[in-house]
């Protein structure tokens, strides 16, 4: 969308600040008609309810096998052998929020695998997209390819990008399909998991608002509690 400015304190700045300094940065820059189709479209999808539907804790979540950005499959089952799973949900390289979560996961990597976890994204994007996205950020985890966001559908995380929007999209310079797949808007909701070894889901954030992101250093705490 709009470029970020970085800081030189960024690297000491949390995910929620990164993610205030853009968004004050495009408030500034986007048209107001803009700014309000895009909050607008948001409220919608709120009022759907379907945050509600979403995993919730203490349910056990559903299996996973799909193809990372090298290409390997990565299964729940193998991960869980090892230890729990820190799961987190994205929209795609294009989108700056993502890209400030992915960069902030990649910084609390270190301290996942010290409490014995695994840390992975899943996205919509098909697997060139994906190893772009990995790439681009400097990922050192296994980003996966939900390819027609069916795993995503699974779990009932999955929405429709709003007609009125993709316009907008493709005026940042923003091609959904070119990294979805033609005829593909479909997206997840921001959401992270945390996942005990048995399955089940121990920590659960789902937000219908795309710049609403949970603080990863928040799901270390909960990795040291298990």
């Amino acid at each position: 969308m709009f470029k970020l400015i970085q800081s030189i304190d960024e690297v000491h700045m949390s995910l929620q600040d990164k993610i205030a300094e853009y968004k004050a940065g495009f408030v500034q820059k986007a048209p107001e008609h803009v700014q309000a189709l895009m909050k607008q479209a948001t409220l919608n999808l709120s009022e759907t309810g379907i945050v509600d539907k979403a995993p919730k804790v203490s349910e056990k979540l559903l299996p996973f096998s799909l193809p990372n950005q090298n290409g390997e499959t990565v299964s729940l089952e193998s991960l869980l052998e090892e230890g729990p799973v820190v799961l987190t949900f994205y929209r795609g390289g294009w989108c700056p929020y993502c890209n400030l979560e992915l960069k902030a996961f990649q910084d609390q990597l270190a301290n996942i695998k010290a409490e014995g976890a695994s840390l992975v994204a899943i996205t919509p994007e098909l697997p060139d997209a994906s190893l772009s996205t990995a790439e681009k950020n400097e990922l050192e985890f296994s980003v996966l390819s939900d390819v027609n966001s069916e795993y995503a559908k699974s779990l009932g995380l999955v929405f429709s990008l709003a007609e009125e929007l993709r316009p907008i999209y493709l005026s940042f310079g923003i091609e959904v399909e070119k990294h979805n797949g033609e005829g593909q808007f479909d997206l997840p909701l921001a959401a992270s998991f945390v996942i005990a070894k048995d399955g089940t889901i121990v920590s659960a954030f789902v937000d219908a608002d795309y710049t609403a992101r949970q603080e990863p250093a928040e799901l270390v705490e909960v990795l040291k509690g298990l």
